[in-house]
């Protein structure tokens, strides 16, 4: 897939992922040797510590299809703001322990602080507007986690 010539990998699964599979996606990009000048790789793991102090995992629920449709608008916008070459963005959904990855986005560009903010963009934009429901799950159950001020605040600045 690509959005204004700059090839791009979007996935929403339930199967964990490593570095290494989303590094994997990246090289099938098959960006042009000697194009690119900065990659820059984020990766989101589920933490023992979010509004409660004792979480053991995490569920994440989503309208398949809507997400998918969401991630690539905010690809497009930021493939119009900064001049990418490539982006992959992957998120899971389902059920996670803790230290497992969430989240995985490579943005590459000619130049550093372009692929930067392009990560940037994309994390706080997915922390505001992407549809994804999240649960933190403790040894007493699981509630649901409201959307933080900070992470509007955040996507504001964009």
């Amino acid at each position: 897939m690509s959005v204004f010539n700059v090839p791009i990998d979007i996935e929403v699964f339930e199967e964990p992922f490593s570095q290494s599979d989303l590094e994997a996606r990246y090289a099938k990009l098959n960006l042009v040797h000697g194009s690119v000048g900065a990659v820059v790789t984020f990766l989101g793991q589920v933490r023992a510590s979010g509004d409660k102090t004792d979480v053991t995992g995490l569920v994440l629920e989503h309208y398949p299809g809507m997400t998918e449709r969401v991630l690539l608008q905010h690809i497009e916008t930021a493939s119009t703001r900064w001049p990418l070459l490539g982006v992959v963005l992957v998120h899971r959904v389902g059920e996670m322990v803790l230290g497992e990855n969430i989240v995985g986005v490579i943005v590459a560009s000619a130049h550093r602080q372009a692929a930067f903010d392009a990560v940037q963009y994309l994390m706080d934009f997915l922390k505001h507007d992407a549809p994804f429901w999240k649960q933190e799950v403790t040894e007493k159950g699981a509630d649901w986690v409201e959307q933080k001020q900070t992470d509007v605040e955040q996507a504001r600045k964009w």
